[in-house]
């Protein structure tokens, strides 16, 4: 499974729902992309260090998933696509649709603009 950002943070703030969806994958897959992101996201928190601590460990127990050439083209076509339907999204929601794909993971995301995206599976709690 891959995390999305709002999975990381639900996750690092003890979610019971999430915890319980995770339970059954022995190994998360977190893109770069959601690393950036969330680091980001710890500039401006008052919970900083102990947050930090928890995305370490996560990224140390996560295999990461890195943007790749084989990813370029999953890209082009999730952009066409939603360009084609009218259904922009973040752009860096993009680059994870992507990585999803390629790696043929379903993504854990409360961001129901993922289900627009033919082939993505979107696993909500």
């Amino acid at each position: 499974m891959i995390l999305d950002t709002n999975a990381v943070s639900a996750l690092l703030s003890g979610d019971p729902a999430l915890a319980q969806l995770l339970e059954p994958s022995e190994r998360h897959h977190l893109p770069v992309i959601v690393i950036g992101e969330y680091r980001y996201g710890l500039l401006r928190s008052r919970h900083r260090q102990t947050l930090q601590a928890f995305l370490e460990t996560l990224i140390r127990e996560s295999l990461v998933l890195r943007v790749d050439e084989a990813t370029t083209a999953h890209y082009a076509a999730v952009r066409n696509e939603l360009r084609e339907k009218g259904r922009p999204i973040p752009e860096n929601d993009v680059w994870i649709a992507a990585l999803a794909l390629q790696h043929d993971q379903p993504l854990v995301s409360r961001d129901d603009h993922f289900d627009e995206i033919t082939g993505l599976q979107r696993l909500g709690w």
